[in-house]
């Protein structure tokens, strides 16, 4: 009983998080394309530094989530997982100032400091994994998936309605990062109220800024490892194009303002929820992480060409449902193949490098993609259709079930 209680609690935690963040994914992809910041500039300069501005949070994010992990190992996960909401209190803060100072600098630094302390999810996973076994992990994962969609249900949805300022006239772009940070602010309350620590035994592995780099060295040494992490790279790295340049996309071709695609995102997030929520449980029963996998990524580069064809956005209400079933079985399977790759003790540390690979990949393709929506706003998610075909070609072609060697910390 102790056990749901703190799985409830938690991924009520989860929930309010990701309504934090789904808040802001419909604003800040078009923040420097309509703010009077960047008034004057050339489209293509201001695609170019959107991308700049997506990028800088998964660069800080891919050198802070393998400490953040590692230290959830060894100073225990509670305090981790309060640490890294303090920094997206602050992130979410200094952006509304930086929007209300009209001051492009504060809003890098606001997602600097927010990406270096962004490891949420990979403690929470921690914690998940420290109380499931083998074969509940993938169902676990499953309800974090539920918290994640059903946050970004609302946190969409309340992002395009804080920023209609036709609805309340004091209503404007920076509103959804102050309701974010205020959000942030009662979730503290409530992991230092709720959530238990749940570490079996701390570690003793040094740590410090290049952590995320040795680790995925040494992770990379086994070779079954190796292919798991290159497939999710290249799968993120390809569907990072669309999930950070879909909105310009939206916005370019069907004219959407943040309200509409708010709406949308909110739609595909109950999507997700259904995928997690209804479809991991029994399809975890029947099949083993990798066999779903096969099947699973293959239909997100088939789904993004789909998205490439309709001139009515009507269209996309019965597309999108289709990507988002597809991902919301990949993402708990891969995370529940890392942990089974991964020794008890080890759990935040190949989680953290879960979300250090997810860092990675979500570096390179913002950038690429300010400078390709110059030339088409459909060439980005063209691209990443590339990319994570590729991966899902790697996982298919090479991976093999049978493994002797797990990873574990030094």
């Amino acid at each position: 009983m102790k056990k749901k209680f703190s799985l409830g609690a938690l991924l009520f935690v989860v929930f309010i998080d990701l309504v934090g963040i789904g808040i802001i994914i419909p604003i800040l992809p078009l923040v420097l394309l309509e703010s009077s910041m960047t008034a004057g500039l050339e489209d293509s300069i201001k695609t170019f530094l959107t991308g700049l501005l997506l990028a800088s949070y998964p660069f800080a994010q891919f050198f802070g989530a393998p400490i953040l992990g590692a230290l959830s190992d060894k100073h225990g996960r509670k305090p981790i997982l309060i640490l890294s909401m303090i920094g997206a209190f602050f992130g979410y803060t200094l952006f509304a100032f930086g929007l209300l100072a009209g001051n492009i600098f504060f809003l890098f630094i606001s997602r600097i400091l927010a990406g270096f302390t962004a490891g949420n999810i990979a403690v929470v996973k921690s914690i998940i994994a420290d109380t499931s076994d083998e074969k509940s992990k993938v169902k676990n994962f499953g309800l974090v998936g539920v918290a994640f969609g059903l946050g970004f249900i609302l946190g969409p949805f309340l992002g395009g309605v804080l920023s209609n300022s036709s609805l309340i006239p004091w209503f404007g772009i920076e509103t959804p990062f102050w309701f974010a940070a205020l959000l942030l602010f009662a979730n503290i309350g409530m992991v230092l109220l709720l959530v238990k620590e749940t570490l079996p035994k701390p570690s003793n592995i040094s740590i410090n800024l290049l952590t995320g780099l040795k680790n995925v060295k040494k992770a990379v040494y086994y070779p079954n490892l190796r292919i798991v992490f290159l497939s999710y790279f290249l799968f993120m790295f390809g569907f990072t194009f669309f999930t950070q340049f879909f909105p310009v996309f939206l916005y370019d071709r069907f004219s959407y303002t943040p309200s509409q695609i708010g709406l949308l995102f909110a739609y595909v997030g109950l999507w997700i929820a259904f995928a997690q929520g209804i479809m991991v449980r029994p399809i975890a029963k029947r099949f083993k992480p990798h066999a779903v996998l096969r099947y699973s990524m293959l239909a997100i580069p088939i789904v993004l060409l789909l998205l490439l064809i309709p001139e009515d956005a009507h269209y996309l209400y019965f597309i999108l449902p289709l990507m988002a079933l597809a991902n919301g079985l990949n993402l708990p399977n891969f995370s529940a193949l890392f942990s089974n790759l991964a020794s008890k003790s080890s759990q935040g540390e190949i989680l953290g490098i879960e979300q250090s690979l997810l860092s990675l990949a979500m570096i390179v393709p913002p950038v690429i993609a300010g400078i390709a929506a110059a030339v088409s706003s459909s060439l980005p998610i063209l691209l990443g259709s590339l990319f994570v075909f590729t991966g899902w070609a790697v996982f298919a072609l090479f991976y093999k079930e049978k493994r002797k060697e797990v990873f574990e910390e030094v």
